[in-house]
């Protein structure tokens, strides 16, 4: 079986290289709508229909199976819009090829004139990837929290461009890099994290009409810390073009509890996903 894995994760590399190598050649633009179109295609063959459906039917029970399969549609789209644009993360990060806008960014400048750490979270939307990107950019002491890949191969390719493109402090998820994001955050970094994922370590909160596993880390932040909490969002204006949302931070009462905190923060990322269900990432077995 490890046999059997090792191949495939091989394999796997192989053919993800070559299609960056191709998108490389052709431009972010053409990559972008290429690699959505082929998403949209052969998606339904990598991740579970029936478990993607089952999760649009929890958050959203009214829908209709044709809206469903739209909302699938569009989220297998805009899936592999995000992976083309891993190979142009240096161009992004330039803003040589398409248009960031920035809106919020008063709430950063804020940050920096008091040296203020905080935890930043968002939710897979659109190219998630921009947040913690654009945070490092402009001048905010960072460490992201991200969750290793399972193909080991792929795995350091993606490590090396996260490291070089988005955020040199990069955390793995778990335990250990919990103490890691303590003791940076004890050293003035602000910690960046995407919430919407299931975690074993976590709390079952509510998370639109069923408990789900919940990462509890920005609560634990809040009390050990007493740090705000600034929510971001992300949203694909068209094609290649960009806007970053900072929303105004969470700040919570001293006597709020942990799961308080996280539930708080849920339905925040409830009220973005509802704004548009096709751009965030149903395929994670989030109510496991």
């Amino acid at each position: 079986m490890k046999v059997f894995k090792f191949l495939r994760y091989l394999i796997e590399t192989i053919i993800i290289i070559f299609f960056f190598f191709i998108f490389k050649i052709i431009g972010l633009k053409k990559s972008s709508f290429i690699s959505g179109k082929i998403f949209l295609f052969f998606g339904k063959f990598f991740r579970s229909q029936k478990k993607i459906e089952n999760n649009l039917k929890i958050a959203f029970p009214n829908l209709t199976n044709i809206e469903i399969k739209e909302h699938i549609s569009e989220m297998w789209n805009y899936y592999g819009k995000v992976f083309a644009e891993y190979i142009f993360l240096n161009d992004l990060r330039k803003n040589q090829k398409g248009n960031i806008q920035i809106n919020g960014t008063d709430i950063l400048n804020k940050l920096k004139e008091n040296n203020e750490s905080v935890i930043f979270v968002s939710g897979h939307f659109d190219n998630f990837e921009l947040m913690a990107m654009y945070l490092e950019k402009s001048g905010i002491k960072l460490s992201a929290v991200y969750r290793p890949l399972n193909n080991i191969f792929m795995n350091l390719i993606m490590e090396r461009l996260r490291k070089k493109y988005i955020c040199q402090k990069q955390i793995k998820k778990g335990r250990v890099g919990l103490r890691d994001s303590l003791k940076l955050f004890n050293e003035g970094y602000s910690v960046a994290l995407m919430i919407d994922q299931r975690v074993s370590e976590g709390s079952k909160i509510k998370f639109f009409n069923k408990e789900a596993y919940t990462t509890t880390i920005p609560g634990q932040f809040v009390k050990k810390f007493n740090c705000k909490v600034i929510p971001i969002d992300i949203v694909r204006i068209n094609d290649i073009d960009f806007k970053i949302q900072i929303f105004e931070p969470f700040e919570f009462k001293e006597n709020v509890s942990i799961d308080e905190i996280t539930l708080e923060l849920n339905k925040w990322l409830e009220k973005i996903i509802k704004k548009n269900p096709s751009k965030w990432i149903w395929s994670h077995n989030r109510w496991k």
